[in-house]
């Protein structure tokens, strides 16, 4: 690793060589038996799509809530979230819209490092994801406590880039982008199921790549 790219990723709140990236891009084994699901193609490009604009954000002000069907419900400032314990993943990433970008380095905190505080309550089964923008998604729990499921605010070295959801988004490498939700400050701990944005306009509650669930 370059000098450039360990000075990056501290500057964004962490620091990695290497040796410490944690591989998770065999986890299609689990779904399927191509890397690359079924419809869609390998592309060298990363595509920006949203909903609508990028959002303005300032660091003095952003926080981020974990909230709902928890013990101690969380909120954390900017430096307070980048604080957290995090890890560096390599990750292949899968759009709904037929692109898969494969060995994508993102740098950030699990989902259960913030589960494990809050205390997920035992009638807790779905989350719902928020965003700066107004975008939801929604995932049920036994999907989100996975290793791979990473707030990320780093991208290959360098801060995660505005339009691809800076300073923070979720990347979920087992399921269909649109569940990771670019922009977002915070989670809600469901006793019930709810629908996200996209879902309700009819797209897969599951978006599992390797079955081909775009839509409901």
């Amino acid at each position: 690793m370059t000098t450039d790219r360990t000075d990056a990723v501290e500057s964004s709140g962490a620091t990695t060589t290497d040796s410490d990236v944690r591989d998770t891009t065999d986890l299609y084994h689990e779904f399927g038996e191509d890397r690359v699901p079924a419809g869609q193609r390998e592309t060298s490009a990363f595509p920006v799509l949203s909903k609508s604009g990028t959002p303005d954000w300032d660091p003095d002000t952003w926080e981020f809530t974990v909230t709902g069907a928890v013990e101690t419900e969380l909120t954390f400032s900017w430096d307070e979230f980048r604080d957290l314990p995090h890890e560096t993943q390599k990750q292949d990433f899968h759009c709904v819209t037929g692109w898969s970008k494969l060995d994508c380095a993102f740098t950030g905190v699990p989902f259960t490092e913030l589960a494990e505080r809050a205390g997920v309550a035992d009638d807790a089964v779905h989350v719902m994801f928020s965003a700066l923008d107004g975008y939801t998604t929604d995932l049920p729990l036994e999907d989100c406590m996975r290793e791979e499921v990473l707030f990320t605010w780093a991208y290959d070295g360098e801060p995660l880039p505005a339009d691809h959801g800076g300073p923070l988004r979720v990347v979920t490498p087992h399921r269909y982008a649109y569940k990771g939700a670019k922009w977002v400050d915070g989670v809600e701990f469901l006793t019930e199921p709810e629908l996200g944005y996209w879902e309700r306009r009819g797209y897969s509650e599951t978006a599992n790549p390797w079955r081909e669930e775009r839509y409901s």
